[in-house]
């Protein structure tokens, strides 16, 4: 092992470094051979996997205790009480969301980690919307559920920049197509029919407040059997490749998730498209065009550029 005394020496003479109060043991030992260095960056990251580990349990163990308020409150007869219990709630869940939404635990994170914690952190958003229905706040489920699906396209096209191999878009491909035509499309369902709500008079929502089908008549007791398919996402995603390369495809991705980038895209091949004689391929019928072709049609203006 290295000296205390040479250590003393080195610090003495300033050829170690000290970063945020603590000596650059990389440059202590970089006699020492390539195996012990290798040894410390191994420690390094066991550390951080375990403060990453220990931060995400307290913020699970936030977002079920706050589940369990939630469960309470509707029992309560009060709504003064209830009210009370809602906010302590979304107190908790908001505390859990700051941990899942720790900038520096994302951005250590690689791109299919980084999509696992930000939907733990849209469920957590989903359940503090779900206190202010509880509390029939239509403005306030409303105008979250708008945040909600605008953060979720953010953060997809996030996870997409941060794609570096084609083993990782292998993963997020299919994930993120599904959240694009399920999890959105539910949440923009959600918000059709609160916004609808909103717009009817009292007496009319009275009417709907007088239930006409009791659950038991709205579940179908008749189950088929259940059988394991492979999922659309995928499917599709295997299709696409027998046409697409990878750049193609991670910006399939980015325009399923942003019109605004798919009108630059369209603007972009319109303009190549005039140059060369293409004058088929012009901004009105690139408007009709799938995602598949508007990105193959940019690689292959881009590439000839």
């Amino acid at each position: 092992m290295i000296s205390l005394v040479k250590l003393r020496k080195d610090v003495q003479q300033l050829i170690l470094e000290v970063r945020d109060g603590f000596l650059d043991l990389k440059t202590a030992l970089r006699d020492r051979g390539r195996e012990v260095i290798e040894h410390i960056e191994r420690v390094v990251q066991d550390i951080k996997f375990e403060q990453h580990r220990l931060e995400l349990i307290k913020a699970y163990g936030r977002f079920i205790e706050a589940t369990k308020l939630i469960k309470t409150s509707i029992q309560f007869q009060d709504i003064a009480s209830r009210k009370i219990e809602l906010a302590n709630a979304r107190q908790t869940l908001g505390e859990a969301l700051a941990n899942y939404n720790n900038p520096n635990l994302l951005s250590e994170t690689c791109a299919a980690g980084q999509l696992r914690r930000l939907e733990c952190a849209w469920a957590i958003e989903q359940t503090i919307i779900l206190t202010y229905q509880l509390q029939n706040e239509p403005n306030a489920v409303s105008d979250r559920l708008i945040y909600l699906q605008d953060k979720i396209r953010q953060d997809c096209l996030q996870v997409i920049d941060n794609c570096e191999s084609e083993q990782e878009l292998d993963f997020l491909f299919p994930e993120i197509t599904r959240i694009h035509d399920h999890d959105l499309f539910v949440l923009q369902t959600w918000q059709n029919k609160v916004d609808w709500l909103r717009s009817l008079p009292p007496s009319e929502l009275e009417l709907l407040a007088i239930p006409t089908t009791t659950e038991a008549q709205i579940i179908n007791n008749n189950q088929s059997e259940l059988t394991v398919e492979k999922p659309t996402e995928i499917i599709l995603y295997e299709e696409l490749q027998n046409s697409s390369h990878v750049a193609s495809l991670v910006d399939q991705l980015r325009l399923m998730m942003s019109s605004n980038l798919r009108d630059e895209y369209e603007i972009y091949i319109s303009d190549r498209a005039s140059v060369s004689g293409h004058k088929v391929l012009n901004k009105n019928n690139l408007q009709q065009a799938s995602n598949l072709t508007v990105a193959n049609l940019y690689w292959y203006f881009k590439a000839r550029d």
